[in-house]
């Protein structure tokens, strides 16, 4: 009589179990740790709800990547899962083998799942095997709280029912369990909801902040005090504030805003979209950062020309690696003041965007020294600014020894548009002729987009009907 598959006998006791589910508690303790993942996908996606508490009782990994199983409509195996908690929390079951010590609910823990399901249901090789420790772990459950990880997107004004009845869950078990939050994003939601939301949150444990919406300055500084409590945060992003007027009230929420960046001491990546609040004083933000930033963003708004020399000077920048800028207006600055911007941080600089900056040929020339150091720079984008055909070319010239830029998106010559600033599109193509010629002349193999301004008459950007110029340096046969 020929041998079994051994891949098709685990298969065929796996199936056992899952008909037999008063018998799955006590086969747990002994089944093969390869069998598990396999297993409780079948018994989460048929809702065999005994078999997938037991499994969950006796689960030999620390992590139970949940989220990437979960269909949200279908509440029945996501509860079982949290009664099964329940068990252990309360130490009602002891499971020799359990290790279970995060619930992930992120859309994650794909690649877990495929691993251990292999080819075919239940195959999986010993090399893939995960560790389970043979003595009893439920003393571990007195030490730590069970983690819970979840991403939040507040995009309505009150919770699904799948966030509804998690909250209430973790909300009566406080003590035990910990709801942990890397990415936060809030759309769409009373201030009054997020507060109750988020303290129900391990602050600290949240790493990247968005906000899309559209708050008042009052509004942020409520937000403010809980952004204080979230010591890890590297990413912030912060949509348009609105500011009516600047009066006493508004320069106190201003304060209660600014410091709280006091406490996020590893705050790498600072996003802020039309922050009118700043204008003034942004040397008051800047003050309260307590490392160098890696990106640091402000775009569509005003800002001051003593704003734009405190932070050329200030040390935050020195390692940054993002610089955006684009919509504000540096017409009337000095120009020196941007050389000493990019001279701060010309040696990790990676990516440069002054689209919209109002920049004219003096203040480009001003930095075209220093911009050919920024060794590491591989996007540079300066459309929707104010340049002759003859800056363009010592752009070019200053930036063809930059080993990494392999982006770069100029606005079209000042010489291409009529005194109305309409574009002389034959007068463009001579232009862009010109500019190939220059780029052969320099040898160096580059793609660069040329971006006209968009109609002044019907706002179309003509850009997207352009190609590209491309220079490739072709040795000759």
């Amino acid at each position: 009589m020929s041998a079994q598959n051994p891949s098709r006998l685990l298969d065929l006791a796996g199936k056992h179990l899952l008909r037999e589910d008063a018998l799955a508690f006590s086969a747990l303790e002994d089944l093969p740790t390869e069998l598990f993942p396999p297993l409780f996908m079948e018994a989460f996606h048929a809702r065999h709800i005994e078999t997938l508490k037991a499994m969950v009782q006796a689960w030999p990994f620390v992590r139970l990547p949940l989220g990437g199983l979960i269909d949200m409509p279908h509440m029945g195996p996501l509860q079982a899962v949290l009664e099964a908690l329940d068990g252990l929390l309360a130490q009602k079951v002891c499971s020799r083998r359990c290790k279970l010590r995060v619930l992930d609910l992120r859309n994650t823990g794909q690649n877990f799942w495929s691993m251990w399901s292999g080819a075919s249901s239940y195959e999986c090789s010993s090399s893939r095997m995960a560790p389970v420790a043979e003595q009893s772990s439920t003393a571990k459950w007195h030490l730590a709280p069970l983690k819970i990880f979840i991403d939040l997107c507040l995009k309505k004004r009150t919770l699904d029912n799948f966030f509804t009845y998690l909250l209430r869950w973790v909300k009566q078990r406080k003590a035990s369990v910990h709801l942990c939050c890397k990415k936060l994003m809030i759309v769409s939601m009373p201030m009054e909801n997020i507060v109750k939301v988020l303290s129900m949150v391990q602050l600290d444990c949240i790493q990247e902040v968005q906000v899309n919406c559209i708050w008042h300055l009052s509004t942020l500084a409520t937000f403010a005090s809980l952004l204080g409590k979230m010591s890890n945060l590297q990413r912030l992003c912060l949509s348009p504030i609105h500011l009516s007027a600047f009066t006493k009230q508004e320069q106190d929420h201003l304060v209660q805003i600014t410091s709280q960046f006091l406490r996020l001491g590893h705050l790498q990546d600072l996003h802020l979209d039309s922050p009118s609040f700043l204008e003034g004083f942004l040397d008051q933000m800047l003050r309260c950062l307590k490392s160098p930033l890696n990106n640091l963003s402000i775009t569509n708004c005003w800002l001051t020309e003593s704003d734009l020399t405190y932070l050329s000077q200030s040390p935050n920048i020195s390692q940054l690696k993002g610089l955006d800028l684009s919509g504000v207006t540096m017409t009337d600055f000095r120009p020196e003041l941007l050389h000493i911007l990019l001279e701060k941080a010309e040696a990790t600089l990676q990516e440069l965007d002054l689209d919209l900056c109002g920049i004219q040929d003096s203040q480009l020339e001003a930095i075209l020294p220093a911009l050919s150091r920024c060794s590491q720079l591989r996007y540079f984008s300066l459309c929707e600014n104010f340049l002759s055909m003859a800056v363009m070319e010592k752009l070019l010239r200053h930036t063809t020894g930059l080993p990494c830029l392999t982006q770069e998106r100029y606005p079209a010559p000042q010489e291409s548009y009529r005194s109305q600033g309409v574009l002389l599109e034959a007068r463009l193509a001579q232009f862009r002729a010109q500019l190939l010629e220059i780029l052969r002349d320099l040898g160096r193999p580059r793609i660069i987009w040329i971006s006209p301004s968009p109609c002044l008459h019907c706002g179309e950007n003509i850009c997207y009907h352009l190609e590209p110029i491309i220079y490739s340096c072709t040795a000759p046969a």
